[in-house]
């Protein structure tokens, strides 16, 4: 007689593009968990991280108490305020996912700075049962800024609050096994030109006046370039990408290349497809906690190049870093370095340098997602066994 399935609710309160891969990943990997699940759109960010425990509440309790077997959800949602409002996800085993965090997010110009966004992600850590982050920068950075929160405190702070927090494991999110059946080595038709990919949102966290200081240094150096600008566009972008288009263009005319796509791909098989075709994956981010959209174009074949900060150092070697100054300048100087010595190595037909990182496909990671499952639900076992029997 075949086990009933395992009944799961999943909320993801900000459905960024991370966020929906993370998800669409668990169910491919778990098609026997019958899964419901609850996403929210990712706009209106300070409304959305607050109010998504309202919108679910009020507008989807039958669905919240439908029975299920755990609870997993996203760092986004208000979980403290939707289990007072739904006292039924109490009594489930809560798994949360961080897959970034409020402590360590770069301040824009334009932005409205609260504390709220911090205390929220605290508040849903402290009511998970398990806790998992996907990456160790993105754990220590969270830590490290609830620790620097909570001294600001003018009293009444729990003692030793974070240790119930020192549980959280580190489970990247899992990338499709399809992403790494490669069939092409890079543009070799055109062995004097460089292909690079940069394929991240366009706003200020992303780092686009670095981009712009390795474009001119590029284009001062005589380096024979095309640089593809991918990634989500929005109403208001920083000013530097009007810059950079600008520049790219006149460039592309004065040397007589084929100008790279500029702008989102909404076609997931067209970007892998430009992805596969390019030579570099280039990330000049302030603010990237797993990095999908380079692990992206290194899974499609590309050499990775990345800021020696963030999380990029836990799976990159010091051969694909460069500078990580604050000043853009020498940043650039020490990114143009490694760009050259790549186009040298292209045009002399020598195979680009590969990074290694079989760690992140799915199917290396499901036996870990899978023990974490069976761990959350067999503690919650033995919890209610042990009420029972009191």
């Amino acid at each position: 007689m075949n086990k009933p399935a395992r009944k799961a609710l999943l909320l993801s309160a900000y459905d960024a593009i991370s966020h929906r891969l993370w998800r669409q990943s668990l169910l491919t990997m778990f098609p026997d968990i019958d899964w419901t699940v609850l996403t929210l759109p990712p706009r209106n960010f300070a409304w959305r991280i607050r109010g998504n425990s309202l919108s679910w509440a009020f507008n989807h309790r039958r669905l919240l108490t439908d029975n299920y077997d755990f609870l997993v959800v996203t760092s986004m949602v208000d979980l403290s305020a939707l289990r007072g409002f739904v006292p039924e996800l109490a009594r489930l085993p809560t798994l949360v996912y961080c897959h970034e965090n409020q402590f360590a997010y770069p301040i824009g110009e334009q932005q409205f700075v609260s504390v709220e966004p911090q205390i929220l992600n605290l508040y849903t850590a402290l009511c998970a049962d398990r806790l998992v982050f996907n990456s160790e920068w993105n754990r220590q950075s969270f830590l490290s800024g609830a620790r620097k929160l909570l001294k600001k405190m003018p009293d009444h702070v729990p003692a030793n609050l974070l240790e119930r927090l020192q549980h959280a494991q580190v489970l990247a999110v899992p990338m499709a096994d399809e992403l790494f059946d490669n069939t092409a080595d890079g543009d070799s038709r055109e062995p004097e030109i460089l292909n690079i990919i940069w394929n991240h949102r366009w706003e200020y966290d992303k780092g686009p006046a670095l981009l712009l200081a390795i474009v001119d240094a590029l284009i001062a150096a005589d380096v024979s370039f095309r640089l593809h600008l991918l990634g989500e566009r929005f109403r208001r972008s920083p000013a530097q990408f009007i810059e950079i288009s600008a520049k790219l263009a006149r460039y592309y005319q004065h040397v007589n290349i084929v100008p790279g796509h500029c702008g989102y791909l909404p076609e997931r098989r067209d970007y892998v497809a430009l992805l596969r075709a390019a030579d570099v994956v280039l990330s000049t981010a302030d603010h990237d906690f797993q990095g999908l959209a380079l692990l992206e174009g290194i899974a499609c074949g590309c050499t990775p190049l990345a800021p020696a900060r963030l999380v990029y150092p836990e799976y990159l070697s010091a051969d694909f870093l460069y500078s990580a100054s604050a000043d853009n300048t020498l940043a650039a100087a020490s990114a143009l370095t490694a760009l050259q010595t790549l186009a040298a190595a292209k045009l002399a037909t020598v195979p680009l340098p590969r990074a290694e990182i079989a760690q992140f496909r799915q199917s290396q990671l499901k036996d870990r997602y899978e023990a974490l499952f069976c761990e959350l639900l067999a503690s919650a076992a033995a919890e209610h066994s042990s009420f029972e029997s009191h």
